[in-house]
This record gives structure tokens, sequence and C-alpha cells, in this order.
């Protein structure tokens, strides 16, 4: 269900930034309003809190954010507390922010490898995805995982290339498990 509410939300908000001609605008917007929420857990916990009425949740919108952010994103967060969906605002907010980045074309990617890397060889990865995929530019998040033995696990978005030796080698004694003698 929290899937559809922040695609229902999601989708709107894009079609809206569209229509306004104002995508960079709100997309930087909804950018700095994921961190005012992270950086005040207790904005975010007082405008999910059952017990504080709408009308004064609406208020607060309208006092913090009105004349600060696009009229749209105001009343978004205004028509999700009074349709008692305000607990997926991130959520509604990443799958925007989602949204924007595949029209700009800007790739996430997650690698994770066993030792870290080498600055060299993050640009040759980088490198690597551009030359392999339709993105134009990738925001990188790196890990590192000792059970990886060696190798690496790339993901992006649903799609994950593991060369990992710790698959490999439960691929290896799958198959072998699969021999008689």
């Amino acid at each position: 269900m929290a899937k559809l509410v922040s695609k229902v939300y999601g989708d709107a908000l894009y079609e809206a930034a569209r229509e306004a001609g104002r995508m960079d605008d709100m997309y930087e917007e909804v950018q700095a309003l994921m961190k005012v929420f992270a950086e005040n857990p207790d904005l975010q916990k007082m405008l999910d809190n059952p017990k504080v009425i709408r009308e004064e949740k609406e208020s607060v919108i309208e006092t913090v954010f009105r004349g600060r952010i696009s009229d749209e994103i105001v009343e978004l967060m205004k028509l999700m507390i009074v349709k008692g969906r305000y607990s997926s605002i991130e959520s509604v907010f990443e799958y925007f922010i989602g949204l924007v980045k595949e029209e700009k074309k800007i790739g996430i990617a997650s690698v994770t490898t066993a030792i870290e890397l080498t600055d060299v060889q993050k640009e040759a990865i980088v490198k690597r995805l551009l030359e392999t995929t339709r993105y134009e530019s990738f925001e990188m998040n790196y890990g590192v995982d000792s059970s990886l033995i060696g190798g690496m696990v790339i993901r992006i978005g649903d799609r994950v290339l593991d060369s990992s030796i710790r698959t490999k080698l439960y691929e290896l004694s799958k198959g072998l498990r699969k021999i008689q003698v």
C-alpha cells in the first residue's frame, strides 16, 4: 500500500512540476525538505501524530513552508494530511526524486567490495558504468564487505551484477553437489 501511495502522489508532484516548467526548482526543494525532515525529526513526528488535529498540522505547514517552497509542494503536503497519508511523505519525495533522476539520466549505483577501493579504481568503475548503461552521470555509494572475499557487487536500481568470489564459490559448490559419484 505504501508503494502505491508513493507512486500516486509522487507521479502527481512530478506532473505538477512538469506542467509548471519548474522541475529543477522543485527537485531541489524536495531534496532540501528531505534534509529539513532529517534534521528536525520532531517536526516530522508532530505532522505524523494522529493526536494532533488536522487544522493544526495544516497551519504548521502554512507557517513553516508557505513562501519558502513551491505552492505545489505545500498543497501536496496539506492534501496528504487531509487524506491521512502524511506518514508516506518521505517515500513520496524519494519516489519523485527517483523520477527526476531518471529523466535527467542520473543513475544511482551501490558498489560493494571486499576491500576499500582506490580513487583510480572508483573512476574506472564509473567510466565503465557510463559506457555500459544509458545514464549520463552516477551517484555512487561505496561499501566494504570482507565476506565477499574478492570481486564486487554492483546494484543499479533492481539490477545486480555480482562478480564476488563468495558467489562464485557458492555456485561452484552448488554444481559439485549435483555431481553423482
